[in-house]
């Protein structure tokens, strides 16, 4: 059988967050089709408790703690030369030793980085000789400029060297690599523009949603969050993650008051963990609940009668998103959310451009109350189910890794895994 080092900035479960999800779900696809040799960092205490169930899919592993202090020094030291931050943030000589031993033996062919930083350990001469794939899943380096562009000075200055850095080193790894992997049809295309020596080797492999769990039958069957008859609106996601605290922050300073006039019962929720605070402050907003960590984000979602995303900073495709749309839930969303989602404004979800449109559209779904909603829900719903199955889209993963196309289109769906209550993603 074949073997492959995969190497991940992140342990890949319990998928939890959207770069575990994806990681997650390609670890369970690679683990069909290779001897797969792990390298990650855990950057949770919590996590450590994962590691067998991560171990049991894979040939060897390495876990390494992740200490935010330490990383973060490293990066800082990135300033006195010209290197991104980013890349210095994951740089550990524990982790490039267990590298180098396992690709000592000659008997791994195939490499797999889940996110740009991890390239660095297959980038020098030992990783030459290899079949290597990078997902850098988003266009890292123009999160930082959007960074830049929302943040005042200094900051701005630090993310826009960042940003200009980061993208040098993008370029370099999708050169030397065989493949370079992003999100969607439309990150990919943006890097192509960014880096269009490599165009011809830039391609996409689409996130799935487990629609088996985000499922609305099975979630009405459980006990609700919110009083009979409640009115809400609800916002899942990371809330230590910076494009979603500003997104909230957006929607209640700009859109809340609005539709609190005309609906003065009206409440909205922010689901998810780690607030920021930022973020538990508008809790002392009249209707705004903050959540922090649930148990099962599911009805949080099954019970709101609108889900937004209000996002302004965004790259790659919004897990949120898609796993409202699974829910059968009514999507109301920034084009930004929207990016990478090939969803029809009007059809499957509704499109807002500012705060003038998102309260239009959120009035208008809360006056119909049970009626007319019902459409948007099903057909969101259907495309997730014909766009966003798992193993559908990582047959295109299987290409870039060289599998023969006999055994990308026979690999079959993988065994039901025991997965915990999940929390929003970011």
């Amino acid at each position: 059988m074949r073997e492959l080092l995969f190497l991940t900035h992140r342990l890949p479960f319990p998928p939890d967050k959207g770069d575990k999800i994806r990681s997650w779900h390609m670890l369970q696809y690679l683990s069909r089709h290779f001897r797969v040799h792990l390298g990650c960092f855990i950057d949770d205490d919590d996590d450590w408790r994962h590691t067998k169930a991560v171990a049991a899919l894979c040939a060897s592993t390495r876990f390494i703690g992740l200490r935010r202090g330490v990383a973060r020094w490293r990066a800082a030291q990135a300033l006195l030369s010209r290197q991104a931050m980013s890349v210095q943030y994951y740089r550990d000589p524990r982790l490039l030793q267990w590298v180098e031993g396992v690709l000592s033996g000659g008997k791994v062919r195939h490499a797999l980085a889940y996110s740009g930083p991890m390239a660095q350990y297959i980038d020098g001469s030992a990783g030459r000789a290899l079949h290597r794939v990078i997902d850098f899943v988003d266009v890292d380096s123009d999160k930082w400029r959007q960074y830049a562009d929302s943040k005042p000075w200094p900051l701005s200055q630090l993310y826009r060297r960042e940003a200009q850095l980061l993208l040098q080193y993008e370029r370099h790894i999708a050169q030397q690599f065989t493949a370079a992997s992003f999100v969607s049809p439309d990150e990919a295309a943006l890097f192509r523009q960014c880096a269009p020596m490599a165009r011809r080797k830039t391609g996409h492999v689409n996130n799935g949603v487990d629609a088996m769990y985000f499922n609305p039958s099975l979630a009405q069957s459980q006990p609700g969050p919110y009083a009979a008859g409640a009115q809400v609106l609800v916002f899942t996601g990371a809330m230590d993650y910076w494009p979603n605290i500003d997104a909230v922050q957006w929607f209640v300073r700009l859109v809340w008051p609005a539709l609190r006039r005309q609906f003065p019962q009206l409440q909205f929720y922010i689901v998810g963990s780690r607030p920021a605070p930022a973020v538990t402050a508008l809790a002392r907003v009249a209707g705004v609940t903050v959540t922090g960590k649930v148990a099962d984000i599911r009805p949080y979602l099954a019970g709101a009668a609108l889900a937004v995303a209000p996002l302004r900073i965004a790259r790659g495709v919004q897990n949120k998103v898609l796993e409202a749309m699974a829910m059968g839930k009514i999507v109301l969303a920034t084009p930004q959310a929207l990016e990478g989602i090939a969803a029809q404004p009007g059809l499957e979800l509704l499109l807002a451009r500012d705060a003038t449109e998102f309260i239009h559209h959120a009035a208008r779904v809360l006056r119909q109350a049970h009626g007319g909603g019902e459409a948007i829900g099903a057909a969101a719903r259907q495309l997730v189910l014909q766009e966003y199955d798992w193993e559908k889209n990582l047959q295109g993963l299987g290409a870039m890794l060289g599998l023969p196309a006999a055994a990308v289109a026979g690999s079959g769906a993988p065994a039901a895994t025991p997965l915990p209550a999940r929390e929003p993603s970011t």
